[in-house]
C-alpha cells in the first residue's frame, strides 16, 4: 500500500487496515461491539499518520514479502481437501492441537474429540497473507499550481517512495506484496495442495455434457457423484429437496433456473426477514429514525448480516447467494465501519445484489458512486487541493485489475485526481460537488480523458468512463477469472480455464451469466471434486441445511425479548457464532474481503468450534429455531449399528463413509457394527450425528 504515514499500530490489534476510524480515545475501538448505531458525526482522519515503525514487516503494509517470514496464520484452519489420512502440512515445532478435556476411554470407548480430530484431521498452523495498511490521504501533491486552473497530470514527477518501493513502479515488478489468495498459496502448504488439482481440461457444449465428458482423476474422500458436486458448490450445502430437483430438472435445467433467481419464489425464512424491521428501510429513513431503532434494540449493519445469514441457509435461490458472497468478498466492503451504518444495506441491494448476475462493470460503477464505499474509503473526504487516494487505489489493487494488473503509483496518483468530487450532501445522498473536482488531462493504464470541466455531468461521466474502462480491462478480466475459478474449481485453478474464462468475460463485455455456463461448462469444473474446502461460515450453514432447521420457533422457546422475535434471536444468535469463528458474511475489516483458500483457514482450535456449534445445533439447543430430533432423521432406522451409520452418513453427507472413519464413529457409540441398537442409537445418536458432521466429508464442498 503505501510508503509513507502508515497509521500507527497498537501491539494489542490484530485487525490491520483500520481506514475508518473508530470513534474511542485511542482512535481505534472494537467494530464487533453491540452498541446502538449512530452516523452524524464527522470522521476524525483528516491526513496521513507520521511513518513508525511497525510489527507487520519493515514495508509496514501488513503484507507477505518476497523473501520474508509469513505473517502468522489468520485463525481459523480447516481440514485439507484430501481428506483422512493424508499427510498434513508441515507445522512449527510446538504447533498442535488445543487440549481435550472429555477423552473418556473407559467401557471401550474412544474418546470423543479424540474420534473427530482422527475424522477431521490435523490442520497445520500454515503462515501466509496479513491485512492491508491504511492508504495515506495525500495531501500538497502539487504545492504552488492553481487547483482551479486546467492542468495536466500525466507527468513522470513523484513525490515520494524508498529504495525498497520505489513510486512509479508497477507492484507487480517491485514485489512489496501480492493478491491475497496468491500470499497464502505461496507456502509449502499450499504447493502440496498444487500437486493435486486438475491441471487443464476444454469446454464443452454445455453443463451436463461437461459432467457426462470428464472423468475425476484427482485425489478425495468424496463421492465423485456430479450431481452431489454440482450441489456441494453451487449451493451453501445439498439438502434431500437440492439432490432431488437436480435429479428431477436435470443439470442443465436446474443451473438454467438458478440463473433466474427471480423467477424461484421466496422460501418462509425468506418472507419472515419482516420480522427485521431495518431491512425496508432506506438511508434517509434510517438516518431519521435512529433513535427509535435504537429503542428497539435494532441495528441496521447487523440485521443486514442476520439476513444474509438467513438467505444463505434457507434460500431457493442458492446460486444467487453464492455469488452475492462471492462478489461480497471481491468488491469489499466491510458490514462494521463508522458512519457506514444507515448505508451498508443499500449497498448490498443497490449494488451488490442488483448486479450479482448481471454486469461486474455496471456493478462497479454503481458502488462508485454508493455513499457506503464513498465513506468507507474516504472518497467524500477527497478534494482537488486534498487528495484522498484510498478509493483510487483499491479501484485498481482489489476491485478491478489486481496487485498484478500493469498499474504504477503515477496511475494510482492520475485516478485519485479524477476522482474528487464525489461525495454525500447532508441528507445522505450521492452528490457531484463541482468546486472540488481536479480539472486536467490524465491517463491512466492506457485511459485517456481531458478532463477539462468540472460540469458536475461532464465531470462524473468522465469518471464514470474510467471506472467501466477499468472493469473491462484485460487484467480486470483475468483476475475475475481466477477469483471465480478460484471459488468454484480449486485453490490452485488451472490456467487453461481462467485463461477461457477472461476471454468470455471479455467477449461479453462483462457479464457474469456467461461466465458462469462457461465455467460449469468446463471440464475443469467437473474434475475438481473435493479440492475446495468449507470455511468457517460455509461450514455451519451446511450443518444447518444438512439437518433441515425450521426457521420456526421450538414449541420449547421462551421468549424472554418483547423486542425482537424468536426468528429475529435466532439469526443473531448464529451470525453471533460466526463471529466467534471469525468468519461472517462482510465481516472482514478491510477492504480485501476474506480469502478464499483452504491454507489461510486451518485452526484446530476453530475447527473443534465448530463441531461443537454443530452439536448444539443436532441437539436442538437453539429453541429459536424448530429442529428434527437426531433419531427421527432417518425415517427406519436400520437396527444395527454399522448400517445405521451408513443410513446416517447417507442422509447427513450424501455418501458413505470410509470403513476406518465408520469405525472411528462406531468407537464414539461404544458399540461394534453388529451390535443392535434403536433409533437414538442406544442413547448416543447426537454424538453420531456430531461425529459425522465433522468428518472431511462434511468440511468439503
Amino acid at each position: 500500500m503505501a510508503d509513507q504515514n502508515v497509521p500507527p499500530r497498537r501491539p494489542r490489534d490484530d485487525r490491520g487496515w483500520d481506514g475508518r476510524q473508530h470513534h474511542t480515545a485511542d482512535g481505534y475501538g472494537d467494530p464487533s461491539a453491540s452498541a446502538p448505531y449512530g452516523y452524524d458525526s464527522p470522521h476524525p482522519y483528516q491526513g496521513g499518520y507520521p511513518a513508525q515503525a511497525d510489527p507487520r514487516g519493515q514495508y509496514g503494509d501488513g503484507y507477505a514479502h518476497a523473501g520474508q517470514p509469513a505473517p502468522g496464520p489468520r485463525g481459523p484452519q480447516w481440514v485439507g481437501p484430501e481428506g483422512l489420512g493424508r499427510p498434513a502440512p508441515a507445522r512449527p515445532a510446538g504447533a498442535g492441537l488445543p487440549a481435550l478435556d472429555d477423552d473418556d476411554t473407559s467401557g471401550g470407548k474412544v474418546g470423543r474429540r479424540k474420534a473427530m480430530v482422527a475424522l477431521g484431521g490435523t490442520a497445520a498452523v500454515v503462515a501466509g497473507g496479513a491485512a492491508l495498511a491504511m492508504t495515506p490521504q495525500i495531501r500538497g501533491l502539487f504545492a504552488d499550481e492553481s487547483a482551479a486552473a486546467a492542468g495536466d497530470a500525466t507527468g513522470s514527477t513523484v513525490t515520494d517512495g524508498t529504495a525498497a518501493r520505489p513510486s512509479g513502479q508497477q507492484p507487480s515488478t517491485v514485489r512489496t506484496y501480492t493478491e491475497q489468495n496468491e500470499s497464502y498459496m505461496g507456502s509449502r502448504a499450499g504447493e502440496a495442495l498444487k500437486k493435486n488439482a486438475p491441471t487443464t481440461g476444454r469446454t464443452l457444449s454445455g453443463p451436463a455434457a461437461a459432467a457426462s465428458a470428464t472423468k475425476v482423476t484427482v485425489k478425495t474422500v468424496l463421492d465423485k457423484d456430479p450431481i452431489l458436486h454440482l450441489a456441494r458448490r453451487a449451493t451453501f450445502g445439498p439438502t434431500p429437496a437440492v439432490i432431488a430437483d437436480i435429479k428431477s430438472q436435470g443439470i442443465d435445467a436446474w443451473i438454467r433456473a438458478q440463473l433466474e433467481p427471480d423467477k424461484i419464489e421466496p422460501s418462509k425464512a425468506e418472507i419472515k426477514l419482516a420480522e427485521l424491521p431495518t431491512l425496508k428501510l432506506d438511508p434517509q429513513q434510517l438516518r431519521a429514525q435512529r433513535d427509535q431503532l435504537n429503542d428497539q434494540g435494532a441495528q441496521p449493519e447487523r440485521e443486514m448480516v442476520d439476513a444474509t445469514i438467513a438467505r444463505q441457509i434457507w434460500s431457493k435461490r442458492q446460486l444467487f447467494e453464492v455469488m452475492v458472497d462471492f462478489w461480497n468478498d471481491f468488491l469489499h466492503v466491510a458490514a462494521d465501519f463508522d458512519g457506514g451504518e444507515p448505508y451498508r444495506n443499500s449497498f448490498d441491494q443497490d449494488v451488490v445484489r442488483k448486479y450479482a448476475l448481471s454486469s461486474y462493470p455496471e456493478m462497479l460503477v454503481a458502488a462508485n458512486k454508493h455513499p457506503a464505499l464513498l465513506i468507507y474509503l474516504n472518497q467524500k473526504d477527497s478534494r482537488k487541493d486534498a487528495i484522498n487516494e484510498n478509493l483510487a487505489r483499491e479501484n485498481l489493487e482489489l476491485y478491478s485489475v489486481g496487485v498484478d494488473g500493469g498499474y504504477g503509483e503515477q496511475d494510482v496518483r492520475q485516478a485519485a485526481m479524477l476522482q474528487t468530487g464525489r461525495g454525500i450532501d447532508r441528507d445522505g445522498k450521492y452528490v457531484f460537488k463541482p468546486e472540488q473536482h481536479y480539472v486536467g488531462k490524465v491517463k491512466i493504464l492506457g485511459f485517456t480523458h481531458a478532463n477539462d470541466s468540472a460540469d458536475a455531468k461532464k465531470a462524473d461521466a468522465a469518471i464514470d468512463a474510467y471506472i467501466a474502462y477499468i472493469a473491462l480491462h484485460p487484467s480486470t478480466a483475468k483476475y475475475v477469472a481466477q477469483s471465480l475459478a478460484t471459488r468454484f474449481v480449486s485453490d490452485t485453478p488451472p490456467k487453461s480455464l481462467v485463461d477461457r474464462l477472461a476471454k468470455t468475460y471479455t467477449t461479453n463485455n462483462g457479464l457474469i451469466k456467461p461466465v458462469l455456463m462457461a465455467l460449469f461448462s468446463s471440464s475443469e469444473f467437473w474434475a475438481g471434486v473435493g479440492q475446495k474446502v468449507r470455511r468457517p461460515m460455509e461450514y455451519l450453514v451446511a450443518t444447518y441445511r444438512t439437518l433441515g432447521v425450521s426457521p420456526d420457533a421450538s414449541p420449547k422457546h421462551n421468549n424472554g425479548d418483547n423486542k425482537r422475535t424468536p426468528y429475529a434471536r435466532g439469526l443473531r444468535q448464529i451470525h453471533d457464532k460466526l463471529r466467534e469463528l471469525g468468519h461472517y458474511p462482510m465481516g472482514q475489516p478491510t477492504p480485501d474481503g476474506y480469502p478464499d483458500v483452504y491454507v489461510a483457514w486451518t485452526s484446530a482450535g476453530t475447527m473443534v468450534n465448530g463441531w461443537n456449534e454443530a452439536g448444539e445445533v443436532i441437539a436442538g439447543y437453539r429453541t429459536a429455531f424448530t429442529y428434527t430430533a437426531p433419531e427421527k432423521l432417518i425415517a427406519a432406522p436400520p437396527a444395527t449399528a454399522g448400517a445405521y451409520v451408513d443410513a446416517l452418513s447417507q442422509r447427513l453427507v450424501g455418501q458413505k463413509l470410509s470403513a476406518r472413519e465408520k469405525n472411528l464413529i462406531l468407537g464414539v457409540a461404544g458399540v461394534p457394527a453388529t451390535a443392535k441398537v434403536d433409533a437414538t442409537f442406544n442413547g448416543a445418536i447426537t454424538a453420531v450425528a456430531r461425529a459425522i458432521l465433522a468428518s472431511p466429508q462434511h468440511h468439503l464442498r
